[in-house]
């Protein structure tokens, strides 16, 4: 065999490989256009931050993106245990079909036992798959020199097959610009959180 089919045969092989690995992606179910998704966390998806976080949260500007209902369920300061208390009420309240889950910054910022807000966060995922609801889950960093996203949000994503974005939060961390203080994200950050996340959607198939 020549070096010419050597070479075609090694980009065949190399561009098979990347189809399978985009036909393993987790994919969601297409949302109906009057679906309701609840953006489940703490200030990251309250809006800390923003002058108005009712219009400038990214829960907001992604209502105004997909041009479906999302409904801000952030608390401010909420450490895991918490969330995870509080979150049969509004899965029983607001019935969503696609839950946003941001949660575990404030567990880390306050050095709480990582094994135990990873096992909060399963527990959460299993309630709202469990409530018939579809869960996206967003990974934030380790607050520490580097500010890699916490290794444990891939290791759920990858048990429970679930879409993640785990790199928009950990980037904007990096880049003062687009901050209102050390820990959260301003007007411009709140933007590239929601923006990423309308692809996240329409990259898995749900809208």
């Amino acid at each position: 065999m020549n070096r010419i089919a050597i070479f075609l045969a090694l980009t065949i092989l190399f561009l098979s490989s990347l189809l399978t690995a985009c036909d393993k992606a987790p994919k969601l179910t297409p949302l109906e256009s009057d679906a309701i998704i609840l953006a489940f966390g703490d200030s990251l998806t309250y809006g800390t931050g923003t002058q108005n976080p009712k219009t400038e949260s990214y829960p907001a500007v992604l209502s105004q993106l997909i041009n479906r209902t999302v409904i801000n369920a952030g608390i401010p300061g909420e450490v895991s245990q918490l969330g995870l208390e509080r979150l049969p009420e509004l899965l029983q309240q607001h019935q969503p079909q696609l839950v946003i889950l941001c949660h575990g910054a404030n567990d880390i910022l306050r050095k709480q036992n990582i094994s135990e807000t990873e096992k909060n966060l399963r527990k959460m995922i299993k309630l709202i798959q469990q409530s018939g609801a579809q869960v996206v889950l967003m990974a934030v960093p380790d607050f520490n020199l580097t500010l890699q996203p916490a290794d444990f949000y891939q290791r759920i994503a990858d048990k429970y097959k679930l879409p993640i974005e785990n790199t928009i939060i950990s980037k904007i961390e990096r880049k003062p610009k687009l901050k209102s203080d050390n820990v959260h994200p301003n007007t411009e950050g709140y933007t590239l959180i929601a923006e990423k996340i309308a692809a996240l959607l329409k990259k898995s198939g749900g809208i």
